[in-house]
């Protein structure tokens, strides 16, 4: 009996598969027909829940990046820390976001989208709750390095996914619109470090961090995987059952989707991706580029933003005005943002990118020469808006657009993560700079870095304003 059952129950499986794949064989028109509308997805009330459990998971993940500065600049002025245990500690956290970077990147090709988004959350929220109860530097460390890997995995995931649901002619606004939150989380962070590490301590930063991302892990758990992912692994039956959704929803409230014009299709390719792909003849140039202008974003970015409440102590100013001063020049991060936002689908890509790196480089050096308050505020403000015009509009939307959908979570993940490299190193650089040549030479090697991936993006980098991703 249990032999016959086994064949039974063999048959039925594979009866199952066959019609599976019988379900999912579309002819060539069909397949056309469900890419277009794939490409045309109407705007629903399930676009909005998926925009905005995105949007959240991203504050929180800049949260928890952006809340390093404030602690850290209390940790050295109490004696609990070193300038030589912050740069362990911030070298952790970006070894930590590289590794999530590549896991993700390789997991979300491999299994979806939706498997790579649902633990990342889970990852950094639990270590932050522990980060709360570490009872030295060297704990802290060690679940610091835990914590980037569910941050770096969440940056990775959360671009692209929102990038594949949206329409292309929109597409801009949408990925911008959730830079401009995910933003916000570098002043809230600052403002809230301003607020609670004077006074109850830094500790409450991880605990507010770790408790958020476990309630946004909980409510995400329901979102949809990507229709483009599907059709992309050639399960077209599963990538309707998704765009029906909408479209059902859209015909409920008397949306009109927009014109499914089949001539416009893209082609989505229904292959599975290798990731010697992404350096072949085709992509070579493009994985570098990626790779170089996540690299001058990150480096420039985070050396600017962790250290700078470091150095405002060091300089003689306290922990609590340090913290007030960053927490002013934040404020030009949603703005940036907003702006990149405004300008990618008019502009385009490519030379808002290039724009905003020359700015940036010009800036750092001009602030390397601030000593009054209000100077330093007003220059890291202007610079702080230029960086953040480039976390919009270059790590945001411009990256993952230089990939095609069977290799863009592993080709954003690779450039995501030769970017962390460059900050898991440049921590020692700085502190070994500061010691000896002092800030000036700090802020010219990353013009110099920043002024050569202009150049580079003006040779190799292609415009991708309103295409269709493939």
């Amino acid at each position: 009996m249990n032999s016959e059952g086994a064949v039974i129950s063999q048959k039925v499986r594979s009866k199952q598969k066959t019609n599976e794949m019988e379900q999912d064989h579309y002819s060539e028109q069909q397949r056309q027909e469900l890419e277009a509308r794939i490409n045309n997805l109407p705007v629903t009330k399930t676009m909005y829940r998926i925009f905005t459990l995105i949007t959240l998971g991203m504050v929180l993940d800049g949260f928890d990046v952006y809340l390093a500065g404030g602690v850290l600049g209390q940790l050295v002025q109490t004696g609990w820390s070193s300038l030589a245990l912050n740069a362990t500690f911030i070298s952790t956290t970006f070894i930590g976001l590289f590794i999530g970077s590549i896991i993700t990147g390789f997991i979300g090709d491999w299994k979806g989208r939706q498997f790579a988004y649902q633990i990342n959350l889970l990852i950094f929220g639990l270590a932050s709750l522990a980060s709360f109860f570490a009872p030295n530097m060297t704990t802290l460390i060690v679940l610091r390095g835990i914590s980037g890997i569910g941050l770096g995995a969440e940056i990775v995931t959360g671009f692209a996914l929102l990038a594949e649901f949206v329409p292309a002619g929109s597409r801009g606004k949408w990925v911008g619109g959730l830079s401009v939150f995910a933003n916000c989380s570098a002043p809230i962070a600052t403002f809230l470090g301003f607020m609670i590490i004077p006074s109850i301590g830094w500790r409450w930063m991880f605990a507010i961090a770790g408790v958020l991302s476990i309630i946004v892990w909980y409510f995400r758990r329901s979102l949809p995987e990507s229709p483009r992912w599907y059709f992309s692994q050639g399960k077209f039956r599963k990538a309707e059952q998704i765009v029906e959704l909408f479209e059902k929803e859209a015909a409920e409230k008397g949306i009109c989707a927009a014109h499914s014009d089949t001539n416009s299709v893209n082609q989505i390719v229904t292959k599975q991706g290798r990731y010697r792909e992404l350096f072949g003849k085709t992509m070579i140039r493009r994985t570098i580029l990626g790779c170089l202008i996540l690299a001058a974003i990150n480096t420039a970015a985070y050396t600017f933003v962790t250290w700078v409440p470091t150095l405002l102590v060091n300089s003689g100013i306290t922990v609590s005005k340090s913290l007030g001063y960053t927490a002013l020049m934040m404020i030009g991060a949603p703005i940036g943002a907003l702006i990149g936002r405004m300008m990618v689908d008019r502009i385009g890509r490519k030379w808002i990118i290039v724009c905003a790196f020359v700015m940036t480089a010009v800036l750092g050096y001009i602030y390397a020469f601030q000593h009054q308050p209000i100077a330093i505020m007003t220059v890291g403000f202007l610079m702080t808006v230029c960086l953040y015009i480039l976390m919009a509009v270059g790590l945001s939307i411009y990256v993952p657009e230089l990939f095609s959908t069977q290799i863009r979570m592993r080709g954003n993940g690779t450039a995501q993560a030769v970017g962390r490299l460059f900050t898991i190193v440049t921590p020692y650089a700085v502190a070994w700079l500061l010691i000896n040549q002092g800030i000036l030479s700090v802020f010219i090697l990353i013009g110099i870095f920043l002024a050569i991936v202009a150049f580079l993006t003006v040779m190799w980098g292609p415009e991708t304003k309103l295409q269709i991703l493939k």
